[in-house]
């Protein structure tokens, strides 16, 4: 399976791909999201659907370079974890995409019984699984291992995972409860090789420099 990992704050986001150990990551190609969902993808981000407040954050989350690298197509089963309610900000581009073709957007809501198996989501056959700023995989109260283990059970082989969240510092030792609402991404990454996902590929479309991660 594929996963990408991308860190955000305020401008700060780093990607990365991982695939199951069963497959080498030269073996698979990076795709990004198609010229013909870019142009749809684009009129939906700068559309009047999205709010003014959701647009403003747009020069510092930038959501079409983000999704672009994920791949998101409208075609297929995406899950968000935590998305927030109805038109929250990155749900506001994503369910409509998804929306304009045959795919399917399922939410997980941050009060579902997730890590633990979910009825609606089709556990094995997920495209794409996607976490924005999420770092309550470090803080609730099951084991962070557990959120990741379940996200590679719901996509199917070749299935991709993206993840923003604030990139820590990695001369620092991370907090396993997250406590400064940072995550090292080499914790993140060990968690996801542990769960059986590979490294792929990485972008660093966000990441700020003059972020001091304190």
């Amino acid at each position: 399976m594929k996963v990408k990992f991308a860190y955000d704050l305020a401008v700060l986001l780093t990607g990365m791909l991982l695939l199951p150990g069963i497959v080498g990551a030269q073996e698979v190609e990076h795709l990004t999201s198609s010229p013909e969902t870019r142009v749809v993808m684009a009129e939906i981000i700068a559309g009047d659907d999205r709010s003014s407040a959701q647009k403003a954050r747009d020069q510092y989350r930038h959501p079409f370079e983000t999704l672009t690298f994920f791949g998101l197509e409208p075609d297929l089963t995406v899950v968000e974890i935590w998305p927030g309610g109805q038109g929250s900000w990155y749900r506001s581009i994503i369910e409509p995409l998804i929306a304009t073709a045959s795919g399917k957007y399922l939410p997980v809501a941050d009060r579902s019984a997730f890590p633990q198996p979910l009825g609606y989501i089709p556990y094995g056959q997920v495209d794409m699984v996607l976490v924005f700023r999420a770092h309550g995989f470090m803080i609730y109260s099951w084991p962070a291992q557990s959120h990741v283990n379940a996200l590679f059970d719901m996509l199917k082989p070749g299935g991709i995972f993206g993840i923003v969240d604030h990139a820590g510092d990695e001369s620092i030792p991370q907090d396993p409860e997250g406590k400064n609402g940072y995550v090292n991404e080499s914790y993140f990454r060990a968690m996801a090789e542990r769960a059986g996902f590979v490294l792929l590929a990485e972008s660093d479309h966000n990441r700020n420099p003059l972020d001091t991660k304190d």
